[in-house]
């Protein structure tokens, strides 16, 4: 048995007993509190070497005071009375002196909160080097025997928090989370995966391992194509760089100013309200922030305090709401929202290889890279193909293409989706593999 290391998180009585000790020690007019404890540890590795292999503790507890409508905030990493009781007066001496915030709500009144545990592993809390090692050097060993170089990471993490105020919000939750992202290169092919899960023993290190390399190895002698429009299917991985650009941008302020894909204009270009309700996607789309999906179970309250329960993002291609902060919901009379996070999408039980098989023509996507902004009011971006970009003909992959520059209007992507796949877990985002019926790719890259 490969030996543990022992926990030294704190518990959420602890993190909340301390949250409470801080918020007494306050003679500001209202006080929030926010704590975070975290132990995190990373396993590194190149050209089928582990290189880096590290562990670090991260302990923050913010304070914020407030004075009518002046506010600051003073943070410590130090746990220890002296310490919490000088950021205390140093965040009130900073309050006292700061400017009226011009965009000031109360302090937040006590929340509902679900009464659900997230999810908290004990073995990936507790996972040694060792163990960690031992699983990359496996990884490495499938490299070598494959005559392909493997790199990548393989991360684990575990994080207790609170909050609290002066009115009376008290809630804390611990979670664990795992990653592994592999890259797989020989010769000019080169092949790419991620996953992220609630535990370290779910992850599929040895299946996504041994794709990457299968990739990568098909991979070679990429052929040219002339870009133009076409079908596309998004691994997933590909899709979880993309989606989240279009829920980041449906926020209230921004669609009723007049500064988002979400916003109607007049004739003079002026704002005209936005675009909720209306069809705007393809009736596969469906959204939620879902917390509760089985392969997130992440915490049941934001920073800030406010609830984080399943909200309706997108229904049958219809936007149903927008991101409200609790400033531009008080001046639209409408209740805050909280962040759009975590982000889920609805899959269906088909695989990339049955989309393959039901699509004529068309390209199969690995990776979407360096998305960056062209247009953020229509959400149009840029990006680049990478890691295992192919041609299919005829339902099945016909050979490796070079890879593609896109231009491409991200709601208007949304609006072209024919057909989805099962759904994994990236990050805090759960999303299908896509494929979408035309997608405007600009020239040709030398990355591979």
């Amino acid at each position: 048995m490969t030996p543990a290391t022992a926990p030294i998180l704190m518990s959420e009585d602890q993190a909340l007993s301390l949250v409470e000790s801080t918020l007494k020690q306050s003679q500001a007019d209202g006080v929030f509190v926010s704590l975070s404890d975290g132990e995190s540890s990373l396993s590194r590795f190149s050209e089928n070497q582990i290189t880096q292999n590290i562990s670090r503790s991260r302990f923050n507890l913010t304070i914020t005071s407030y004075f009518g409508k002046r506010s600051a905030s003073a943070s410590t990493s130090e746990q220890d009375p002296e310490a919490i009781a000088d950021t205390v007066r140093r965040s009130q001496e900073l309050a006292r002196i700061a400017p009226e915030d011009p965009e000031w709500v109360p302090l937040l009144e006590p929340q509902s909160y679900d009464r659900r545990i997230p999810a908290f592993d004990d073995a990936t809390a507790t996972v040694s080097p060792l163990r960690r090692g031992e699983m990359v050097k496996q990884v490495c060993e499938k490299g070598v025997q494959s005559g392909v170089e493997s790199s990548g990471t393989l991360s684990v993490a575990a994080i207790s928090r609170a909050i609290g105020n002066s009115l009376g919000i008290l809630a804390s939750d611990r979670k664990t989370e795992a990653e592994f992202s592999v890259t797989a290169k020989i010769g000019k092919g080169s092949s790419w995966t991620s996953r992220t899960a609630l535990a370290l023993d779910i992850l599929p290190v040895a299946e996504m391992t041994e794709q990457a390399i299968a990739r990568s190895i098909a991979c070679q002698s990429p052929r040219k194509i002339q870009p133009g429009v076409y079908p596309v299917i998004f691994e997933a991985a590909a899709f979880a760089d993309l989606l989240p650009w279009v829920i980041w941008n449906m926020d209230a302020r921004a669609a009723d100013e007049g500064r988002s894909f979400m916003s109607h204009t007049d004739s003079s270009g002026k704002s005209a309200g936005n675009r909720i309700g209306e069809p705007l996607f393809s009736p596969l789309v469906q959204v939620q922030r879902n917390p509760a999906h089985p392969l997130l179970q992440s915490g049941t309250f934001f920073e800030d305090g406010l609830s984080n329960t399943p909200l309706d993002i997108i229904t049958d291609g219809i936007p149903q709401t927008l991101s409200y902060s609790r400033y531009w919901a008080q001046q639209q009379g409408k209740r805050p929202t909280g962040m759009m996070y975590p982000v889920a999408m609805t899959g269906s039980d088909a695989s990339i290889p049955d989309l393959i098989a039901q699509t004529s023509q068309g390209i199969l996507v690995s990776r979407a890279w360096y998305v960056r902004y062209i247009n953020p009011r229509t959400l149009e971006v840029t990006g680049m193909t990478r890691d295992g970009t192919f041609w299919i003909e005829n339902g099945e992959i016909a050979y490796p293409i070079e890879n593609l520059r896109f231009n491409q209007s991200l709601p208007e992507m949304l609006r072209d989706v024919d057909a989805l796949t099962t759904v994994h877990r990236f990050g805090g985002s759960v999303v299908p593999g896509v494929r979408v019926k035309a997608f405007n790719f600009t020239s040709t890259t030398d990355s591979i």
